[in-house]
């Protein structure tokens, strides 16, 4: 049994981001828990004068959530009438990352599933910030899947690394799981720069031989102004369906979540985005 967490503002893409888990995860028994986080500002409003107490604001706010919720299950089951599937509404009053790392150790959470407005060209971020920072302060995987992103197979997943650290196989294990599930061609792919050299690539690649023996290997030594246009040529000459990636220091995923970087290279990622 699978423990998964879809976070939603009720918005059209944290809405798709719930079917695509759903249809990712069709054969598999799962308990999704659907979290909508309310906060400070949604108590403020230009009916706030009609209401007789900040109880009954809070009380409305969260019953109106709780109601979009139920709407969203009734659809989905409604949908899919997949018996594999049990799921449950949380409505919560809390700082965004605050509830979903409590939510996450509650039900012991095996997989984040969120949705982004992908990328939007120069001078715009990658990710909301909401998805950046679960990525960044979560202790529990993340798949980010881009607006209008639909599920229709999954037959090519890439793996980046730049070999800073040492892999262990629970840190890959929902990698892992959805090679086993699609049986997927898997490209591995090895990252250098002049900035980060690769300290642990032999220990790395024997790992690799023993966990997945199966998988493509490819190079990319560039230059980290040139790093992310290669890897989005490769995601997009390859017809990559998911991208997965281990969130460690000095990674490239550190380096692709700042400021500059998607200002000068408008590096965008319109595939799925595995972050372990």
């Amino acid at each position: 049994m699978k423990t998964i967490l879809l976070p939603t503002d009720f918005s059209e893409n944290s809405i798709n981001a719930i079917h695509y888990a759903t249809d990712l995860f069709k054969d598999v028994p799962c308990d999704f828990y659907i979290l909508n986080v309310q906060k400070v500002s949604s108590f403020i409003s230009d009916n706030m004068m009609l209401v007789s107490s900040s109880a009954t604001i809070y009380n409305s706010i969260i019953d109106e959530a709780k109601k979009s919720i139920s709407n969203i299950i009734s659809n989905i089951e409604a949908k899919y009438n997949n018996s594999n599937h049990t799921f449950y509404s949380i409505v919560d009053y809390d700082n965004f990352i605050d509830s979903i790392n409590q939510v996450s150790k509650k039900h012991e959470v095996d997989l984040i599933v969120m949705g982004t407005n992908g990328a939007s060209g120069f001078g715009k971020m990658i990710f909301g910030s909401n998805t950046v920072r679960v990525m960044q302060r979560c202790n529990v995987p993340v798949l980010a899947i881009p607006n209008h992103c639909k599920f229709l197979g999954l037959n090519k997943i890439a793996f980046t690394t730049n070999h800073q650290t040492l892999f262990k196989a629970e840190e890959l294990s929902t990698l892992n799981e959805l090679l086993k599930l699609y049986n997927p061609k898997f490209n591995i792919l090895h990252l250098a720069d002049e900035n980060h050299l690769a300290q642990k690539q032999d220990e790395n690649t024997s790992f690799f031989a023993t966990y997945f023996p199966n998988a493509q290997h490819e190079y990319i030594d560039s230059n980290s102004k040139e790093m992310f246009n290669a890897v989005h040529e490769f995601i997009n000459y390859n017809d990559i369906e998911m991208l997965a990636m281990m969130h460690e220091k000095h990674s490239f995923l550190e380096r692709l979540f700042t400021q500059h970087a998607v200002e000068t290279f408008a590096f965008s990622i319109n595939v799925p985005f595995l972050v372990l």
